[in-house]
Parts: structure tokens; sequence; C-alpha cells
């Protein structure tokens, strides 16, 4: 038989209650909230029944309490005569999952004690089966889908699409060990800031999932955002010392259910455009889907220094910027716009790649590569390179003193290019200019 703890200072109340549920379920009842988490670290019940307002410790304060010292979300459902929807948003916000108002008819009560019971009981269930993902301990991709697929056309709530940030970084600089570290914290975090009756999976990599019964006010999802992203950063110090300076964050993508819809395959694709603003718009931030304006939605969270960690360049290694042609157009616009600004004569550089004779064992896709290998090789750091073409190559060299350092870092790609065997093959051209304001 279920134990459910009955929580409510005034003793007629609280035995009434007690009464309501007799022969359905074993109770145990507190007068105040100190003594209720007595008896809960003692007995474990399944489920707290308790008095929203009561002297002393609040119902709402034992709640955060209990779930704080267990690491778990606890059922709870709140009885009160408050008519206040803030009381009702504050208790479901931090994990409640059920309300009822006094006062209430004994097959009300014993209606949604029931229901709160067969929901976890359901949940339980489907932890136990291989429907876990093994690292994380959410359900996998295709348990989440299935039940999704259920949630959305039944319930009213906010399906979320949540993606790590910068994640990559943190496998490429500490290593994979260290990145299923992350994910295992992330997971815990994601855990904290929703209620065990709220759906949490793993799509796979950094992406994750939820459905967050019952929350559909903009004030819940920016907290819940704001929540996760302090977290994991506290958690990746812990993991990786205080001097961590990934970018590490959550961008959730929002669309409330049934307003947007109740089909979970359209439901999936709008919070995907939702995350997609996110990301867009400096990561580490939430948006809910709209079909109006729906960048005037994005909020942020990030710092000045996350934002740098995101726009810098992790590749310190030596050589030359290779950037695609686009990119390459952009550098190009911008220093012509602002050249008078520069000390320095900025040069610009046409390599072509030609052949030497009529072999054609050697591609020239294949020598294109090659070149500009050479390219990245043989020039500078604060140097420019892009590829216009199969076989045209675009330099920016950015700090010379004109004719005497262009003719230099040429002479320079000249000998370097003819160490290579694809020198005998191919050869190039050259030509340059100063680039003016």
């Amino acid at each position: 038989m279920k134990k459910i703890l009955i929580v409510d200072d005034v003793d007629v109340l609280r035995e009434m209650t007690a009464f309501m549920l007799e022969g359905l379920y074993e109770t145990v009842c507190a007068g105040s909230a100190e003594e209720a988490m007595e008896i809960y670290r003692k007995e474990k019940p399944d489920m707290i029944l308790s008095d929203f307002r009561m002297p002393g410790m609040t119902g709402y304060e034992m709640q955060i309490a209990l779930q704080n010292e267990f690491h778990k979300k606890i059922p709870f459902m709140f009885m009160t005569a408050d008519k206040s929807e803030e009381v009702e948003s504050k208790g479901f916000d931090n994990g409640a999952m059920d309300f009822i108002r006094k006062p209430f008819k004994p097959e009300v009560l014993q209606r949604r004690v029931a229901n709160i019971l067969r929901t976890v009981g359901e949940i339980q269930d489907l932890k136990e089966t291989s429907s876990i993902d093994k690292l994380t301990g959410l359900f996998n991709k295709g348990s989440s889908e299935e039940e999704l697929k259920k949630i959305c056309t039944k319930s009213h709530g906010s399906l979320m699409m949540i993606d790590l940030d910068s994640f990559k970084l943190v496998n490429d600089i500490h290593g994979h060990a260290m990145g299923d570290k992350i994910l295992i914290a992330f997971a815990d975090i994601l855990r904290a800031a929703m209620r065990s009756t709220d759906l949490i999976g793993r799509m796979g990599g950094d992406e994750f999932v939820a459905f967050c019964h019952g929350v559909s006010d903009e004030a819940s999802i920016a907290a819940k955002t704001q929540f996760i992203n302090e977290k994991i950063i506290e958690a990746a110090k812990k993991l990786m010392g205080e001097d961590m300076n990934i970018p590490l964050g959550a961008s959730i993508g929002c669309v409330l259910v049934p307003q947007a819809g109740t089909d979970f395959t359209e439901l999936y694709k709008k919070a995907d455009k939702a995350l997609y603003i996110v990301k867009q718009n400096g990561k580490h931030g939430y948006n809910i889907f709209s079909e109006d304006a729906p960048e005037e939605n994005v909020e942020t969270v990030a710092s000045l220094a996350q934002v740098e960690m995101i726009l810098a360049e992790r590749n310190k290694e030596p050589g030359a910027y290779i950037l695609p042609f686009e990119s390459f157009r952009n550098i190009y616009r911008f220093l012509k716009r602002t050249r008078a600004g520069y000390a320095k004569t900025i040069c610009i550089v046409l390599f072509a790649l030609k052949r030497t004779g009529e072999d054609k064992s050697l591609s020239l896709k294949y020598a294109g590569e090659k070149f500009m290998e050479c390219l990245h090789d043989t020039l500078r750091r604060g140097d420019v390179i892009s590829q216009n073409g199969t076989n045209q190559f675009l330099v920016l060299l950015t700090n010379t003193d004109g004719h005497h350092d262009v003719t230099r870092a040429i002479s320079r790609v000249v000998e370097n290019w003819g160490k290579l065997p694809e020198s005998k093959s191919f050869y190039f051209t050259n030509e340059w200019a100063v680039l003016d304001a």
C-alpha cells in the first residue's frame, strides 16, 4: 500500500484529510513542516500532501529543503485556501504536481492523489526499461519521442529543445572522459530545473529535450534558463578548475502546447526554429516560438567573457588564417572601409594555379588542396587566405611595408611550393595590389 505523508498545522483538517484517504493508502501525519521532514527522513513516503501556508516553515519552503537534501524531485500536492494564482504558480515552478483548494470533497482528493501516484509509477516504470540513455540516465531519443507523442496530444505545457552550448570545446581541450562528466552534470542540472512529472530526454550528443507540464508563462521559462546556465558553469568549474573559461551554457527553443498544436513532429520543428533564433542571437538564452516576430522573444544570459569565448578563434596553430570565400569578402570590404586607420600597408595577392604540360595524372582539385596547405604554412598568422574556385587563391597581407614585404612573401611561396612533388605538374602565377580606401 502506498504511503502518504499529510502535513497541516490545523489538527481537525489534518485528521479529516487522513480519514478521506483511509483504506486506500497508509497515512502518516505531521503538524508542522519541521516534523514532516523528520518523518520523511525515516519513512520515505511515496507522496507528500501538505498545507501551503503554515507557521514557521511553509509547505513551499519544506518542498525546497527536502528536494535539496535528497537531490531528487519528491511528489508533492499542496492544499490551500488561498485563491491567489501567484501561490499556485510558485508551487508549480518549484515542482508541485498538483494543488487542491480547501474545502475539498473526498472523491476529488482521492482522484487527484491517484493521478499523481499513477504518473509517478509510469515514469518509474519507464526508467527501469532499456529506454534510458546509459550515460545520463535520461530517456533516450527513441523513448523520448514515443512518450512525447502521447504527452503532446493530451497535456498542456512547454516542449523545450535544449542544446549544451560550446560542448565540443570540452572534448577538444579536456578529452572525451571530461566531456562525459559534463554531460552527466548537465543531466543532473536539468533534473533539478524540472519536476518529477516532467519528461527529460537526451536526443544525442549535446542535444536534450524536455516537456514541462503546466508551464506556459515566460517568467518560468526564463527562470529555468537562468538556473541551468548558472549551474552548468558552477559544475564545470568544479570539474575542470576555477580557471575554466569555456563558454558553456544552454540555448533553449520552446513551444507552448496546445497553443501551437498537439502533433509532436510539428511542435518539435517549431521548437527547433525557436532554438535556431537563440543560436543566431548569441546563445545562452531562450526563445518561445511565435509566428509573429519571434526574434523579439529572445533573451540571452551570456557574460561578455562568454561571448568573447564564443567569438574567439580556437585554432592557435601558426600559419595564415583560412576562410571561405564569402567570409574573406566580408573582411576585404571591412578593411577597404577602414583602410585609412591603418599605419601599415595592406595588400591583396591573387595566385592562379596552372598545369605545366599535358600530364593530367594529378587532379587540379588535389593540387589546389596542396597549394592551399602551402600558403597556410608559408604565410603569417596575421595574413588571411581563401580559395576562389578550383585554381585561384586570394591572400590579404595585413601588415606590410609595401613592395618589399609582398615580394618576399611571394618568394617564400615559390620556394616552398617548389619543394613539393605537385610543383612538377603545376606552377602558379601571381599579381598583387595595395588595398586602397
